[in-house]
């Protein structure tokens, strides 16, 4: 984190600070601290150094437990570390700056469930590069009109489409009207094509 401390506040306390209130810390003792063991489960600063050429700035090294963490997801994590740290009163400015994870966790992530090769059975193109497109305007578009959207890009020669990661399920097009409108452009650019077409999707 890149930390800026309050006037009067040391650095070191600014640090601890940030690594409690990420982890196990909270405004006041309670008595549930004694049902388990707070050490265990702390965030430490483990080093300190100054922002060359920057006046009251520093970087404070943290590290967590890993057993703070969900296998597997980054929601947790993210929340955990950034989630709660940012409006505390001790300091004046913090900034995470940089997250080094270990190799441990990494392997909770299980990834995609399959790679390029099974698109590429599916869309049965091999020997190029796969072309696609994510459809725009990403947001306002009605599922039908959407779904013209991607029967053109699809009839005029690209392998996929695929919606933009703020296209969920809004009041102007439902994840299912998108889904029916886009299965219908697939349909029909492959009949009209003779080649498999493909839409990505966005189900977050």
């Amino acid at each position: 984190f890149r930390v800026t401390p309050q006037p009067g506040v040391p650095p070191e306390e600014a640090g601890a600070a940030v690594a409690a209130e990420s982890s196990t810390g909270t405004w006041t003792t309670v008595w549930t601290d004694g049902l388990t063991s707070l050490d265990r489960y702390k965030g430490r600063c483990y080093h300190i150094e100054p922002v060359l050429g920057e006046k009251d700035q520093y970087i404070c090294y943290v590290a967590y437990p890993l057993d703070l963490f969900e296998e597997g997801s980054v929601t947790n994590m993210f929340t955990s570390i950034v989630g709660n740290v940012f409006g505390f009163k001790a300091l004046r400015a913090l900034r995470l700056e940089d997250l080094r994870i270990p190799t441990a966790y990494i392997k909770t992530f299980q990834g995609p469930p399959h790679g390029i090769q099974v698109e590429r059975d599916k869309l049965n193109k091999y020997g190029r590069p796969l072309l696609g497109c994510t459809i725009k305007p990403k947001l306002g578009l009605s599922a039908k009109n959407y779904g013209r959207a991607v029967y053109e890009c699809l009839r005029g020669g690209l392998d996929f489409t695929k919606d933009d990661e703020n296209v969920n399920s809004q009041p102007f097009m439902r994840w299912r009207d998108r889904f029916l409108f886009c299965a219908e452009a697939i349909y029909k650019s492959h009949a009209e094509t003779g080649e498999i077409k493909g839409h990505y999707l966005n189900a977050t």
